[in-house]
């Protein structure tokens, strides 16, 4: 399974980013290899729809669960119109690697 939050940098230290459709990057915990992967938010800086285009990225990457602090109407009527699992959550002290850990 694959499990990505949201991510202020491209670190297992960083932070979670409040923002799902355009947050900075998706940090990714595969559990079954038991490795993580950074990406960059495609969709950041799109002049509009960024929560479906960050939804659509989400799917590309291989993604079952999806852990953020909000998601839009739009993102979140495509994450689940994609079978994803969302969780809404926040802790701005945890970072990205213990939240993800805590969470598989």
């Amino acid at each position: 399974m694959k499990i990505a939050i949201t991510a202020l940098e491209k670190s297992k230290t960083s932070k979670m980013d409040p923002r799902f459709g355009r947050g900075a990057y998706f940090a990714i915990y595969d559990s079954v290899t038991k490795q993580f992967s950074f990406h960059e938010n495609v969709a950041k800086d799109a002049q509009g729809g960024a929560g479906p285009k960050a939804a659509e990225q989400i799917v590309n990457l291989g993604v079952n669960k999806l852990l953020s602090s909000d998601f839009g109407p739009k993102a979140k009527s495509a994450l689940d119109s994609m079978g994803i699992e969302m969780l809404l959550y926040s802790d701005e002290e945890k970072t990205v690697e213990q939240i993800l850990l805590e969470n598989c």
